[in-house]
């Protein structure tokens, strides 16, 4: 099996952190995120990934709950993901894989300060990367740091990875008769309004013509048949 795709990012929320918990991280997950991830390294492909933050802590939904000032609860949500993406990079030392957690808000004491061409370094030396803490900017979503991180980088595509098969018409975990979309246009996802990614992240992709993939990680084998061309999940492009 060869490679598609020479540079990838992908796109990991922190809901997908959460496995069998409603909340925190679940290590099983983790480890079987490092186990797909180094399968790809096998095929040569480089590897950049970004991390939400939701299975800790959402910035928005909190500002309203909480009667919280937005600025306040996104930084709060950035700080969550930095956490998520320690915990990824120790799943990925565990299997032996090099890699570097950047982040976009200074935190000298755990992670490297965003810096793209120490980040393209990294990519072309085969460490795997992990940008943390969103764009560094409230207002701004996890999905649209992976695009922006993805044209950034010169990512061949973004693989948004979920626990479902791909975009459906409404929630197929709700609705049984949700419809599974083999194939979109960027301007299908705005106009039927299907939430698979908010609208800046939508427009950043298509506005340099990057192809989004999304798929189910859950199911072992996925990520590298995705990266390897083949038909997995929802192509967006």
């Amino acid at each position: 099996m060869k490679a598609k795709y020479r540079r990838i990012l992908l796109k990991i929320s922190g809901e997908a952190f959460l496995g069998k918990f409603s909340h925190g991280i679940d290590t099983a997950i983790c480890a079987h995120l490092a186990k797909q991830i180094k399968e790809l390294t096998k095929l040569g492909t480089e590897i950049a990934l970004v991390v939400g933050g939701g299975n800790i802590f959402r910035g928005m939904p909190k500002s309203k709950e909480f009667k919280m000032e937005r600025t306040v609860a996104d930084y709060m949500g950035m700080i969550a993901t930095v956490i998520n993406g320690l915990a990824l990079q120790n799943a990925l030392e565990n299997e032996n894989i090099d890699s570097r957690v950047m982040t976009a808000i200074s935190m000298d004491k755990v992670a490297e300060p965003y810096i793209r061409r120490r980040a393209m370094r990294h990519l072309e030396k085969k460490r795997v990367v992990i940008f943390v803490a969103g764009t560094g900017n409230p207002y701004f979503t996890t999905d649209t740091a992976a695009s922006l991180r993805s044209v950034e980088i010169g990512a061949d595509a973004l693989f948004k990875a979920t626990k479902v098969d791909g975009v459906y018409s409404s929630d197929p975990l709700e609705d049984k008769g949700a419809k599974l979309f083999k194939q979109l246009s960027y301007i299908d996802v705005i106009n039927k309004e299907l939430k698979i990614m908010d609208s800046t992240a939508i427009t950043l992709c298509m506005e340099n013509k990057l192809p989004i993939t999304v798929f189910n990680f859950t199911k072992s084998g996925n990520l590298k048949k995705a990266v390897s061309g083949q038909k997995i999940g929802t192509l967006i492009g």
